[in-house]
């Protein structure tokens, strides 16, 4: 591969930023034209889960920030404000009135800079974060971090920028829900979260690298997974193939033809 220098110098004229990040790394391991419309901003993902994750990890590790930027919405409070055609109607809630009284409150909020959230979703958050406590993982392995910890960080002389959940002296953790606890170490892999750990640790110089996972359905069934070595090694090694497919592709430039580009491995 050409230089350090020379990567990060591409990096910079095509995109405007000579770093990358795990969500970048992540699409270089597959479709090159998937990575270039990330790093380009083209692609923006806004579905319930991600929305519930982000909000979720903000009231875990930011409470009073997270109590400024989300406004929690309830069908009980809000039908109060509704006149009685609305209130008498089979479905309150699927009125139009209704629903022009909560995109006022989505708007209003989009003004203000903060979200809209379900009351629902705000208390499974709130029960979530209530069971990590009673489990004692919350003491255990969050109090005395730093959550929320900007990196940027040099990896073999390629710029990685990204926030560590939770910092501790010795430790890094990162926050994950999910559907299964028993189907997460197969979430891993396919979400390439190795690579993350990866990361995460080589560039602070930690080898100590758990995720603290959550299911995100009652009763939010909650556990702590210690990374290991050889994980550590399969992100290491995704690392340098997503590397490698980087420097081809800007190499290449203009002239790299996305249509013959494909996938080939065994199984």
């Amino acid at each position: 591969m050409e230089s350090t220098a020379e990567f990060r110098q591409k990096l910079m004229d095509r995109y405007g930023k000579e770093h990358l990040s795990y969500s970048s790394l992540k699409h270089a391991l597959g479709d090159m034209r998937y990575f270039d419309m990330y790093m380009k901003g083209e692609i923006y993902k806004d579905s319930p889960a991600l929305k519930f994750g982000s909000m979720y990890d903000m009231f875990l590790f930011e409470p009073e920030k997270a109590r400024e930027k989300y406004i929690i919405v309830d069908p009980e409070i809000e039908l109060q404000k509704m006149p009685s055609s609305v209130l008498s109607s089979s479905r309150p809630t699927a009125t139009k009135l209704y629903k022009e009284h909560i995109a006022e409150i989505e708007m209003k909020a989009m003004e203000e800079d903060k979200i809209t959230i379900p009351v629902g979703d705000y208390n499974d958050a709130m029960r979530m974060i209530d069971r990590l406590r009673v489990t004692g993982l919350y003491r255990d392995y969050l109090e005395g971090c730093e959550f929320q910890v900007e990196m940027i960080k040099e990896i073999d002389g390629i710029l990685i920028k990204g926030y560590i959940d939770a910092l501790g002296s010795d430790m890094i953790i990162d926050s994950k829900s999910s559907r299964s606890i028993n189907k997460f170490r197969y979430d891993v892999g396919s979400f390439c979260y190795d690579i993350q750990a990866f990361l995460y640790t080589k560039a602070m110089g930690i080898d100590k690298f758990y995720w603290l996972v959550q299911e995100k359905t009652y009763p939010f069934y909650p556990g702590i997974v210690r990374c290991t070595d050889e994980t550590l090694f399969s992100g290491e090694m995704k690392f340098n193939e997503a590397i490698g497919n980087i420097a081809t592709f800007l190499d290449k430039g203009d002239d790299y033809d996305f249509g013959k580009h494909y996938a080939e491995f065994s199984v």
